[in-house]
C-alpha cells in the first residue's frame, strides 16, 4: 500500500494583466490574479488553482496548511472536512471558500498522479468530451473587437454556442445592450447558440422587457438577468423568458446551491470549482441539481473543470472564458484546444494532465514564495 503523507504545501499569488480593459454589467477590470497552491508528496506534487484575491494565498498558509498536512494524500475527503471546519470563524464564503477550493483541487491532482492515473478516470469518467462555449463579448468592445472574437470562436474554433455580457452601466444603457445582442447573431449566423450575462445589472421587469425585444435574436442562455441573490426574481424572469435563465457562480456551499434549485430559479444550475469548496464540493453540487433535474454548467476556468465535468452525469457545458483561457496557456503546457466545441481530456497523462511553467510566470508573481518543485508535476 502507497503511503503518501503530504509534506509541503506553498500558496503564491500572480497578477496578470489583461489584454485590455474589461467590463460586464456591474464591475470592470484590468487584471487578473490567480492563487496557485502546489502540495507535495510520495515524490509528486499536485497543483490547484482559484481566481480570488491575494488573501486567499494566506489562509491557505496560515489555516489550511496545518490541517492538510501530514494527512494521507489519498484521503481527500478527511482533508476537505477538516479544512471546511477550520474556517468556521473566519468565514467559509467568500475568500476562504477560493482557498479550500484550490487546495482541494491540488490534492486531487496529486492523488492522480501518485497513481498515475489522468483525473477524470479517478474520478468515474463519464464523459470522453465536454461541449464548451465561448465567453468574453465584454461591454467595454466596441463593435469590430466583438465582431472578431464572436466570428473567431463560430467560424475558425467551429464552437457553436457563444456568450456575450449586457446589462452595461448596472442596466442603464439597454439601447446598447439591444444593440450588441443583434450585431452579435448577425456575427455568428442562424446556427450557433447565442448566450446572454447580464451579471445581475437588471430589474425584474427590465429583464424580461429586454428579452422580449430581443426575441428575434434567439437568445439561448440569459445568466443572471438580476441578482442571484433575488431567488424569487430569478424565478419570476424564468417562468416569462423563452431563454434559459442560469445563475450560481457565486456559491461558495451547499446551502446556496440547494436554496437555488428547491426555489425553482434556474433552468441549468452553475457552480464554480474554484469557488465552491473544489473537486470535492462540486460533486456534491452537481448531484443536488440531479435531485431536481437539472443540468450543471462550469463557470470560468476551463481547465480546472474539464476533468470532474467529464466525470458529472448531468454536466451541460463549460464556459471556454476568454481571462482564463489566456492564463492557463501562460501558465501551464498541455492546455486543451477547444476546436469543434468540445474539451477532450488527455487519456494518458496523469492528474489534470497541466505542467506549470514556473520560469516564465514569475515576472507576475506578487505575493508569496517561488512554487516548490520537489518531485514531478
Amino acid at each position: 500500500m502507497l503511503d503518501a503523507p503530504i509534506e509541503e504545501i506553498t500558496a503564491t499569488a500572480y497578477t496578470v494583466p489583461t489584454d485590455t480593459e474589461e467590463a460586464d454589467g456591474t464591475l470592470a477590470w484590468t487584471s487578473t490574479t490567480l492563487v496557485l497552491v502546489r502540495v507535495a508528496a510520495g515524490g509528486r506534487v499536485g497543483t490547484g488553482w482559484t481566481y480570488g484575491p491575494v488573501a486567499c494565498a494566506d489562509v491557505v498558509t496560515d489555516i489550511l496548511a496545518g490541517e492538510v498536512l501530514g494527512c494521507d494524500a489519498f484521503a481527500t475527503g478527511r482533508a476537505y472536512e477538516r479544512m471546511y471546519r477550520s474556517v468556521r470563524n473566519a468565514g467559509r464564503p467568500g475568500v476562504a471558500a477560493c482557498a479550500i477550493s484550490a487546495v482541494d483541487v491540488a490534492l486531487w491532482d496529486l492523488a492522480a498522479r501518485l497513481l498515475g492515473l489522468p483525473l477524470h478516470r479517478l474520478l468515474g469518467a463519464v464523459h470522453d468530451r465536454v461541449p464548451v462555449y465561448g465567453s468574453g463579448g465584454f461591454t467595454t468592445y466596441d463593435a469590430d473587437r466583438l465582431t472578431a472574437q464572436l466570428e473567431y470562436w463560430v467560424h475558425v474554433q467551429e464552437i457553436p454556442r457563444v456568450k456575450i455580457k449586457i446589462g452595461q452601466d448596472r442596466g442603464a444603457a439597454t439601447d446598447r445592450d439591444l444593440a450588441r445582442i443583434h450585431l452579435s447573431r448577425n456575427s455568428i449566423g442562424d446556427d450557433a447558440e447565442l448566450f446572454v450575462d447580464a451579471n445581475g445589472a437588471y430589474g425584474v421587469k427590465q429583464a424580461i422587457r429586454v428579452a422580449s425585444t430581443a426575441a428575434d435574436a434567439r437568445v439561448r442562455w440569459f445568466e443572471e438577468p438580476v441578482s442571484s441573490d433575488d431567488l424569487d426574481g430569478l424565478r419570476r424572469v424564468r417562468e416569462a423568458v423563452d431563454a434559459d435563465v442560469t445563475a450560481g457562480e457565486y456559491g461558495y456551499d451547499l446551502t446556496y446551491f440547494r436554496r437555488m434549485c428547491a426555489a425553482g430559479a434556474v433552468d441549468c444550475l452553475q457552480a464554480d470549482v474554484s469557488r465552491c469548496g473544489g473537486i470535492t464540493e462540486w460533486r456534491r453540487v452537481a448531484a443536488v441539481a440531479a435531485s431536481h433535474h437539472l443540468d450543471i454548467s462550469g463557470h470560468c476556468a476551463p481547465h480546472l473543470h474539464v476533468h470532474v465535468a467529464a466525470a458529472t452525469p448531468n454536466l451541460r457545458h463549460l464556459e471556454w472564458f476568454h481571462d482564463h483561457v489566456r492564463i492557463e496557456a501562460l501558465f501551464f503546457d498541455g492546455d486543451l484546444d477547444p476546436t469543434g466545441g468540445f474539451l477532450r481530456p488527455d487519456p494518458d497523462a496523469p492528474g489534470h494532465g497541466l505542467s506549470l511553467r514556473v520560469g516564465d510566470i514569475d515576472r507576475y508573481r506578487v505575493h508569496g514564495p517561488h512554487p516548490n518543485t520537489a518531485g514531478k508535476d
